[in-house]
């Protein structure tokens, strides 16, 4: 067996640039919609709009998110030591998974609620005129917010060489989708809103409103349930796409002295902090001391191949001729 450590993250290094990253594009996220759950709030107060208290719960659903993400981020930043040997990386996806909740009790139930109350109920309208200016201004600072959350998809997507839709389906990073799905989701939640208010001003009737804020919660609650799913898998232990495991792979078998490689397993603990496990059988003239030194080959390779995978585990074994694919051949 050839184990390596995960070592402490160090300032500049590429999974402390990425947490770094991350940080500002929850916090800057997270100033905009407490901004903006503030001016909603006054707005549906003063029309009376049962829309617009649905977005700005949305809002402080969402920064209340952001506040659990940033925590999760510093959290899970911390070194291993003798009681956790593999990190706290997961444990940003545990405060993720926290936050998607929040999302659905604090936005999704709320907003639903709202729009049954005011479709059985109806609502005293007052003037539309601050809650139109509050909807333009929150759309801006929306997009503002989605617009710093686009450039680091595209930037990390682009490293990675993937496009910006495989990226936010796959990562590991489940802050950056966090934010940029409800960055969509404000988006797409205000111009329900609009119409809300809109069709309840020209038609004089409340269940324009309504049907908007039913639209705002169920909007909130698939949004929820991404998140959740996305969270729980990574918390459970997923491992790297079929494609990545066949490449490290392809890596092994390309180092000189390997035979086969009968078995590989991966396993996700953060965005820049993955295990590569393996049994690799090397030729049968070969010494202890050349298979030594073709397994830190290897684990070099891989590495350099693959620079999220922080801990690389290589386990000796004789060549039967079992599964796995040998050198030479495709996996």
């Amino acid at each position: 067996m050839s184990p390596h450590p995960q070592q402490p993250v160090e300032a500049g290094s590429p999974a402390s640039a990425d947490t770094s990253e991350s940080a500002t594009t929850v916090v800057v996220a997270g100033v905009c919609n407490l901004g903006i759950a503030v001016a909603k709030a006054v707005a549906g107060l003063v029309s009376g709009s049962g829309a617009m208290l649905a977005e700005a719960a949305h809002s402080l659903a969402d920064t209340v998110t952001e506040v659990l993400l940033y925590f999760g981020l510093a959290r899970s930043a911390r070194p291993a030591d003798d009681t956790h040997p593999f990190g706290y990386g997961r444990e940003r996806y545990v405060w993720a998974l926290l936050a998607s909740f929040a999302t659905f009790v604090g936005g999704a139930v709320f907003s639903v609620n709202d729009g049954v109350h005011t479709l059985l109920d109806g609502e005293e309208l007052g003037s539309p005129l601050l809650s139109y200016a509050v909807l333009a201004v929150a759309f801006v600072l929306e997009s503002v917010s989605l617009a710093r959350t686009v450039r680091q998809v595209r930037s990390e997507s682009g490293r990675m060489g993937v496009s910006g839709g495989r990226f936010l389906r796959r990562t590991p990073d489940t802050a950056v989708k966090a934010v940029f799905l409800e960055d969509v989701a404000a988006l797409i939640g205000l111009l329900f809103a609009f119409g809300g208010l809109l069709g309840s001003e020209l038609s004089g009737s409340a269940v324009w409103d309504g049907v908007a804020s039913l639209l705002i919660g169920a909007l909130l609650a698939c949004v929820a349930y991404v998140l959740a799913r996305a969270n729980g898998s990574l918390l459970i232990g997923r491992a790297l796409p079929q494609a990545a495991e066949d490449r490290i792979t392809a890596t092994l078998l390309d180092q000189p002295r390997v035979r086969r490689v009968s078995d590989l397993v991966t396993l996700v603990h953060g965005p820049q902090d993955v295990l590569v496990a393996a049994r690799v059988s090397y030729e049968a003239s070969a010494t202890a001391a050349e298979v030594e030194a073709a397994s830190e080959q290897a684990d070099r390779a891989i590495r350099s191949a693959f620079p999220a995978v922080a801990r690389v585990y290589l386990d000796p074994t004789p060549d039967h001729g079992g599964r796995g694919p040998e050198a030479g051949q495709s996996p």
